[in-house]
């Protein structure tokens, strides 16, 4: 997987570029209908969004290249993004302590209490991770500061992962981190800091060769390889007993109860056992649990969003050509969903700007 994610890079890296972000008028939706409404626009590349219990819209840009003037931001009303929570936190080099600067960002998700949670894989274009770089950082949105910090060592993020998204069960005190470079899903007791690597051997967690068919095409590698991306979108229900997960390069959706995460007394293959084939969804990379505890899902081959009905099928949501990649979800305080296109299926200079909408389900 080392040799794929960097050719990876190599199809990524040329596809951010140094932008501004725009803020959009906000629009009623329609009576009776799912309207897809622009929230803001970035001429850099975005992945994740985060909305806060006031309202608050967060954003990350990964450093899949070398010029990311912003790794995290807030969107402000004036439709600015400004650096997230300080200025120090966005500067990186190589010669500063990875372990109190962002070094490629790749998620931000708001827990049920309203902290922000950071979440870096230190794997900056793909070229590996930078040592003492991994970790997951707690904000306080009342005072903008970094309340906790967990470093991961090599043993939970190894050279060629890519930790990818993450989700917080605030009352229980775990987090749930997923690795699309390597396939496995860690756990963290945030009350100890201590990690594990889970379900790193199990095909739950893997890829499921295939390609992703966005438009009629293929999305391949400058040298004509199908990228293989595992385990990427997370997400927890709203009691916090169950965690589903989908690789990227897939269709197959999982789930496990979190107390089986959180038994360390169990053996990688009794641990395998516990995991649930939930179904045959879409090629999603953004899943999140709405106001009303149903899951949605990013369909990326359709530039839709799908939701998963309680009999264990997938409707439509909406589908709208805008939609181009629909990475990451989060849900706002009025109910609303909120995704950003990150569009990496259009390589370097796509026509549009990089999208943030909300839509009311």
């Amino acid at each position: 997987m080392g040799q794929s994610m960097v050719k990876l890079a190599v199809a990524l890296v040329s596809i951010v570029s140094v932008g501004t972000i725009t803020a959009c008028s906000k629009q009623p939706v329609p009576p009776g209908g799912v309207a897809l409404i622009e929230v803001a626009h970035s001429s850099s590349q975005w992945t994740g969004v985060a909305v806060s219990k006031s309202g608050r819209i967060f954003v990350n840009f990964p450093r899949w290249s070398g010029s990311v003037p912003v790794s995290v931001g807030e969107v402000t009303p004036g439709g600015d993004v400004k650096p997230f929570p300080d200025e120090e936190w966005n500067q990186w080099k190589p010669a500063l302590p990875p372990q109190n600067h962002f070094v490629c960002v790749q998620s931000v998700t708001i827990d049920s209490d309203d902290y922000l949670w950071i979440l870096d894989p230190a794997n900056p274009g793909f070229s590996g991770v930078v040592k003492d770089g991994p970790k997951l950082l707690k904000v306080d949105l009342r005072t903008n500061k970094v309340i906790q910090k967990v470093v991961f060592s090599e043993a939970i993020a190894p050279p060629a992962s890519y930790l990818n998204d993450v989700r917080v069960d605030a009352k229980r005190g775990y987090a749930y981190i997923t690795d699309s470079g390597m396939g496995a899903v860690i756990i963290v007791n945030l009350a100890t800091g201590v990690s594990r690597r889970l379900l790193s051997d199990h095909p739950s967690t893997k890829s499921e060769n295939m390609a992703i068919v966005i438009g009629g095409k293929e999305w391949r590698l400058p040298d004509g390889n199908v990228p293989q991306v595992h385990a990427d979108g997370i997400a927890l229900d709203r009691t916090g007993d169950v965690l589903y997960y989908h690789a990227l390069s897939g269709r197959l959706l999982y789930r496990i109860g979190t107390r089986w995460l959180q038994d360390a007394s169990l053996s990688a293959q009794e641990l395998g056992e516990k995991v649930e084939f939930l179904a045959r969804t879409v090629v999603a990379d953004g899943m999140a649990f709405g106001a009303e505890g149903t899951l949605y899902l990013t369909a990326l081959e359709e530039s839709a969003i799908k939701r998963f009905t309680h009999d264990r099928s997938i409707e439509t949501v909406i589908k709208d050509a805008r939609l181009a990649w629909p990475d990451s979800i989060a849900v706002g305080p009025d109910g609303f969903l909120y995704v950003t296109t990150s569009q990496i299926h259009l390589g370097p200079n796509p026509s549009a700007p990089y999208g943030l909408f909300k839509l009311l389900p």
